[in-house]
């Protein structure tokens, strides 16, 4: 589980990044970023509609979002930037490396990831 500095909880946070930052669709997820004017880690939100299903389908998908975003990030991390990612009716059932890919590109199309790595 991240730190709670390293978290978007707040309603209002999660609409500056919406408001404000770039976004990119994948099929397994949607990346929202903004980026901020500090060197600290990246703070992280998930949100999982009611669409995608009942609160246990919601909670195994935001999990698995949790688990591609920390595995990804402790290899590249990124500095200075708001991310909140969206799970997709698609998350649930896409294969892990998948997903994992799928925010892979998210953060090289919102600017976000470092040169030099795949």
């Amino acid at each position: 589980m991240a730190p709670a500095q390293t978290r978007l909880k707040r309603r209002a946070e999660f609409l500056r990044v919406a408001s404000k930052g770039r976004k990119a669709a994948l099929p397994g997820l949607v990346l929202q970023a903004l980026a901020r004017a500090d060197d600290a880690p990246a703070r992280l939100g998930f949100t999982v509609t009611r669409k995608v299903g009942n609160a246990v389908v919601r909670n195994r998908t935001r999990r698995r979002l949790k688990e591609a975003a920390r595995l990804l990030l402790a290899d590249q991390p990124v500095i200075g930037a708001d991310l909140v990612l969206i799970g997709r009716d698609a998350t649930r059932g896409r294969a892990f490396a998948a997903l994992i890919a799928d925010l892979r590109q998210a953060l090289a199309k919102v600017g976000l990831a470092q040169a030099g790595r795949p």
